[in-house]
């Protein structure tokens, strides 16, 4: 008895309080843009993320951070101060982050992908889409078949590009163009960047082509690391007792009871009805 107590009191506490290892999981699902919430579905942006994102690091005992993707992308700006915001984190913490896509990782959520250490998808997952895109409308003839006259006051030569309700200028588009190819730029180095030796000796028209591919050709292709779904990774990893936490969007105790927002209900309805459209559109043109 005295030499088991002994044994005890050279013993360390904390070797017999082993504590099961956390992975913090931060879905980023939905379109990235400015605006809107951080994860009820909504847009995915930076200030509607950031505590979530510092909580994940923070969490105690964490031992790795998981993004579960589900995106067609969105706003270049978003994706890029999302990604670096998330990369800072783990880089200050000396903590791994692991991506896993869901339906789709494509183009802005791509981007993201691309801040994690290693990225893991289903091997139907649609990903890629290394790309930059303007789309809109043109309304001359229709303004012209009924009778509408256009008028516009600008003061800098500039100011009226790409005005809709006006003729297409080629010098338009050019700028237009040359703005696309900048942004597209930043995008394929942030890539070439994140999967170094990683990716395969690819042309670089194949891979940041704006084609998207299934996730067992993305494996081929070197731009992501495997196929996987994240609670199995992290199982294999970290053992059969890791415990995944998943970070939820945090309400104000009027939020939790009334489900309120600061809009009033009827500006919340509109803006739900018109950002589902948008976000099924985005969804649609990967045809899912």
């Amino acid at each position: 008895m005295k030499k088991m107590k002994s044994i005890l009191a050279k013993t360390p506490l904390k070797r017999w309080i082993k504590k099961d290892p956390v992975v913090a999981v931060l879905p980023l699902h939905g379109v990235i843009a400015s605006g809107g919430s951080k994860l009820r579905g909504e847009n995915l942006n930076l200030m509607g993320l950031a505590e979530s994102i510092n909580d994940a690091f923070e969490k105690k005992g964490v031992v790795a951070v998981a993004l579960s993707i589900n995106s067609p992308g969105g706003s270049p700006v978003q994706s890029a101060l999302i990604a670096g915001r998330i990369r800072q984190l783990a880089d200050e913490k000396k903590i791994p982050v692991y991506a896993f896509a869901e339906d789709i990782m494509a183009s802005g959520g791509y981007w993201l992908g691309c801040c994690a250490d290693e990225i893991y998808a289903d091997q139907n997952s649609v990903v890629g889409s290394i790309g930059v895109i303007s789309a809109g409308f043109g309304f001359t003839g229709l303004m012209e078949k009924l009778g509408i006259d256009r008028r516009t006051y600008a003061a800098g030569e500039n100011k009226s590009k790409l005005d809709p309700f006006s003729p297409e200028k080629e010098s338009d588009v050019e700028w237009l163009k040359k703005l696309q190819t900048e942004i597209h730029d930043n995008f394929k180095n942030f890539v070439k960047d994140s999967r170094g030796e990683r990716l395969k000796k690819r042309k670089d028209k194949e891979l940041f082509s704006g084609d998207v591919w299934t996730g067992t050709k993305a494996v081929e292709l070197g731009l992501i690391d495997g196929i996987a779904d994240l609670r199995s990774f992290m199982r294999e990893k970290y053992g059969e007792k890791v415990k995944l936490e998943l970070l939820e969007e945090k309400k104000s105790f009027i939020q939790r009871t009334l489900g309120l927002g600061s809009q009033s209900m009827v500006d919340r309805a509109v803006d739900s009805a018109i950002g589902a459209a948008k976000r099924e559109a985005a969804f649609n043109k990967y045809g899912l």
